[in-house]
């Protein structure tokens, strides 16, 4: 959390205190989702689930924000290397990185690649039709996408049933399963 520069809050409880300005995926009790800056566009209801935040707003109004437009790529996170991700190799600026959007319609948004810099990455999203986004996961061991498709109707998901959206990624449907994953990660699930 330390690196997100924001805060958590699930199942009525303040893990991390939320931080006005920050980009924030919210959750609605009723399954909905959104993206947005906390504070301006959106807050804390009733019907407010859950809330994940990370760093600042990559885009707003269907563009990228100054900051992703900008030259400091440093304050999108600290990046891996060309080689390693060791403390004493310098990060690279185009580096594995996920995000995620809300379009005008509703529509959740996730894009995910190998080298990009913050500005493609909110330009890929912006694309895609997304209105509000922001950076999720960055550097090589970290961004995945897993769906799972359980056999029986009402069957639990299992790595057996899983497959990732990019071969390339590092992670994979049995990550999650993994009692040594320590990051943390959202769901959704059919009804």
């Amino acid at each position: 959390m330390a690196d997100a520069h924001g805060g958590y809050y699930t199942e009525g409880r303040v893990i991390y205190p939320l931080v006005r300005g920050t980009a924030s995926l919210v959750i609605y009790t009723d399954g909905s989702a959104t993206v947005g800056t906390w504070g301006s566009d959106v807050s804390m209801t009733r019907d407010v689930a859950a809330v994940r935040q990370n760093l600042m707003p990559l885009i707003a109004d269907g563009r990228p924000t100054a900051l992703a437009a900008g030259s400091d790529w440093r304050a999108w996170g600290i990046t891996c290397g060309g080689s390693s991700c060791a403390a004493s190799v310098p990060g690279i600026e185009h580096q594995w990185r996920s995000g995620l959007g809300i379009t005008a319609d509703g529509a959740l948004v996730y894009a995910v690649g190998p080298a990009l810099d913050p500005l493609q990455l909110a330009l890929i999203l912006v694309r895609a039709g997304v209105v509000r986004g922001m950076q999720l996961d960055i550097n090589p061991p970290w961004p995945v996408f897993a769906s799972y498709d359980p056999p029986a109707l009402r069957g639990l998901a299992a790595p057996a049933n899983g497959s990732k959206l990019l071969s390339t990624t590092k992670q994979g449907p049995r990550t999650f399963f993994e009692p040594s994953w320590a990051r943390d990660f959202i769901t959704m699930s059919a009804r």
